[in-house]
């Protein structure tokens, strides 16, 4: 039976998560609002590259506790997965 590794705790992120949302409901208030275009599209980009420090956090989480977990297993089934999952995330991005 393949034993099932615990997922780690991403509870460092929800106030980042938080913040996000609350970028995002800013962003909806300045289109009701109808306000310069340039300043709505500044902070989507700013969403969104806080989106993308929060991924980025929990990928090094990945890497580090998931995908080190799978390798020191000496499964090398289970290293093969976690590489593979990985590069499937990666393809989407592209």
């Amino acid at each position: 039976m393949k034993k099932q590794l615990e997922h780690p705790a991403h509870d460092d992120v929800q106030p980042r998560l938080r913040r996000i949302a609350g970028q995002i409901q800013g962003v909806q208030r300045m289109i009701e609002q109808r306000k310069y275009c340039c300043d709505i599209l500044t902070q989507i980009q700013a969403a969104r590259s806080a989106l993308r420090a929060v991924e980025l956090k929990i990928l090094e989480k990945h890497m580090t506790h998931c995908v080190n977990s799978a390798l020191v297993s000496q499964s090398p089934a289970d290293a093969t997965e976690k590489v593979a999952e990985l590069l499937e995330i990666l393809k989407r991005r592209c």
